[in-house]
């Protein structure tokens, strides 16, 4: 029974251990502590819920200052170091905040400017107290010793470093948003460059351009006097364009690569008919110094039809006219190099 007695009070004395070490967080001492600031910066957050326009806007800058000036406070006190640095993780954490109450808009609170400039900010910040000497009343400014000033360079040089390969990840990023055709190059030969998914075998846009171009093209051509198909054959150039414009303007808008696609039409005549090629042709940045384009090939025949006769008791015979048959490629074709010569 005593030693059940024994532990059921070692029990309370574990919670009342916890409840000394949470009291302690949250009940500060005096008035004139880091937990004033935080308090101060849930309250202003509060009262800027409540309040309107300029008014909000100002009460919530407060409530930041003062969150900021809270957790610097409370993780300078005891400063745990970056390991390998003299960088207390107090000015990672203060860094953050900093950066993200300069840089963040009502959209977004984390941007990629606040990201790339956190490691930065949080070796200016590690850096402030090296130029500051005294205590929190009597305090000015002196010049850090040779070697604090060694350390201050090359942490700071360190983290701007790692600021500038963040703002070049969001560039290439940025770009492979706006021109995902890139994402069909070959980046083997990288140094920058690792592409953990698989590779495009064919560009997408390109695709979609020659899909979205096919059924106008068949539009125009399909069940038309061949007299009238061969005169937009001679046309294809001007048509051809028109209609891949449209595409473009239709279906890449969002895609600042909008402008490197060109769309041309090739005419070959053989036996039967012609042979229409439909080209997607790639002007932007490739890894194939010549370029590369695709091919879609429409093949168009003269096709022989009896018109519907109303009478049915005529005995002459009816005039047969040709009209067009155009009969696509499923499938588009990639093809490395320069785009073949107009005919």
């Amino acid at each position: 029974m005593n030693l059940l007695f024994k532990d059921l009070f070692g029990i309370f004395k574990i919670f009342e251990d916890v409840y000394e070490r949470i009291r302690k967080i949250l009940i500060p001492t005096t008035a004139y502590s880091w937990q004033t600031f935080i308090y101060l910066s849930v309250f202003s957050w509060i009262m800027s819920y409540f309040a309107t326009g300029y008014i909000r806007d100002i009460i919530a800058l407060c409530g930041w200052l003062f969150l900021i000036a809270g957790t610097a406070w409370y993780t300078t006190d005891d400063p745990l170091r970056v390991p390998g640095t003299f960088m207390p993780v107090g000015a990672v954490i203060t860094g953050f905040l900093v950066s993200v109450f300069a840089f963040s808009n009502q959209e977004d609170v984390i941007t990629s400017r606040t990201i790339v400039l956190w490691p930065t900010i949080s070796a200016l910040i590690t850096a402030i107290p090296e130029f500051i000497e005294g205590s929190d009343t009597d305090s000015k400014t002196r010049i850090p010793k040779p070697d604090a000033r060694q350390k201050i360079i090359v942490l700071v040089a360190s983290c701007m470093m790692i600021s500038c390969w963040l703002q070049f990840y969001f560039v290439l990023d940025k770009w492979l948003q706006e021109y995902p055709s890139l994402l069909a190059e070959n980046f083997g030969r990288s140094t920058f460059v690792i592409t953990r998914e698989e590779q495009q075998k064919i560009p997408t846009n390109g695709v979609v351009i020659l899909d979205r171009l096919q059924p106008l093209v068949e539009e125009q051509i399909a069940e038309r006097p061949w007299s009238e198909v061969e005169r937009w054959l001679l046309e294809a150039n001007v048509r051809v364009g028109q209609l891949g414009r449209e595409v473009l303007d239709n279906n890449l808008a969002q895609y600042e690569e909008k402008v490197l696609w060109r769309v041309e039409p090739r005419v070959v005549n053989n036996k039967s008919g012609y042979r229409l090629d439909l080209l997607s042709i790639w002007t932007g940045p490739t890894a194939n110094p010549r370029g590369y384009f695709l091919r879609k090939s429409c093949q168009i025949d003269p096709v022989a039809t009896t018109p519907i006769n109303t009478t049915t008791n005529s005995r002459i015979p009816e005039e047969k006219k040709a009209v067009a048959e155009i009969q696509c490629d499923r499938l588009n074709k990639l093809f490395s190099g320069a785009a073949p010569p107009q005919q």
